[in-house]
């Protein structure tokens, strides 16, 4: 399969989610082609990549995706918990951009997939409502020649260690795909009335504030598992919530739900015995 650049082949138009900037395809050409061998460069750490080597994959090249993105605002009302829709598609949208750029440039490589997928949000002092949206991994290949791309062509996705994606492959199960759901909701305000009426001096549940955080968590956690399902995972592994508000109003904030889907490569999944390891560190 040729490698897909995002850029545009012979009669194709240009894909602008995708397309990637010429000192970006210098970069990759080059780590290709280094003086008649394969120069990678990755953020593995010493034992991940020997881990990941181990299982039979070899790193070819540092990725990267970003996307800075306007972030609008979105009213409500003040005493209303609501989703806020525009800004979580918004927020879905700029990850979905710097992922898209990410797979793009492993493409390029022509890699198997990527490990240790990092997503981070930066905002800088130099762009009121701006923030940037990057992803960032360590490209991988398969030594057996097998393929381990998506249904979809993609190669696939994983926040997972190198450690973890060695037990991984190990016990018998792969990755498919960086599964994410998101949610920016509004916590409705309640009337000093209501807040005085409610406490009182007493230890009680603000049951407004509760049941918006639970359904906000809730909407994140089904995006995700639909992203699972569509990709035709078995399940989902590290999955974990995180938390932002970037500058909106304090009872606006949103929960992201990632984390990487798995399916199984055979039947039986023997599970390595721990064994007992005694440190030669020095202990003083």
């Amino acid at each position: 399969m040729p490698a897909n650049t995002g850029n545009p082949g012979p009669g194709q138009a240009p894909n602008p989610s995708t397309q990637l900037p010429q000192r970006a395809l210098e970069r990759l050409q080059q780590t290709r082609e280094s003086g008649g061998r394969r120069l990678f460069t990755s953020d593995l750490s010493v034992n991940e990549f020997l881990l990941v080597k181990e299982v039979g994959f070899d790193p070819v090249g540092l990725v990267v995706g970003t996307s800075i993105y306007h972030i609008g605002y979105q009213y409500s009302g003040l005493g209303q918990s609501m989703e806020l829709g525009v800004l979580t598609q918004a927020m879905y949208s700029a990850r979905e951009l710097a992922m898209s750029r990410m797979e793009a440039e492993a493409d390029a490589l022509g890699a198997d997939g990527i490990v240790g997928v990092r997503l981070d949000v930066l905002q800088y002092a130099w762009g009121q409502n701006l923030a940037e949206f990057k992803a960032v991994g360590t490209a991988v290949r398969a030594r057996d020649g097998k393929s381990y791309r998506t249904s979809q062509g993609k190669p696939f996705t994983s926040d997972l260690s190198g450690q973890d994606f060695r037990t991984l492959l190990a016990a018998g199960y792969r990755p498919l795909a960086l599964t994410m759901g998101t949610c920016v909701y509004h916590v409705g305000v309640q009337s000093m009335r209501q807040w005085f009426s409610q406490i009182a001096g007493q230890n009680v549940e603000m049951a407004n504030y509760t049941q918006g955080v639970y359904d906000a968590r809730e909407l994140a956690m089904e995006r995700m598992q639909y992203e699972a399902e569509q990709v035709g995972a078995e399940g989902v592994v590290g999955a974990r919530i995180l938390e932002g508000t970037y500058g909106w109003d304090a009872h606006v904030i949103e929960f992201f739900a990632i984390g990487t889907a798995v399916i199984p490569t055979r039947a039986d999944h023997e599970i390595e015995k721990p064994q007992m390891v005694i440190s030669l560190n020095d202990a003083s």
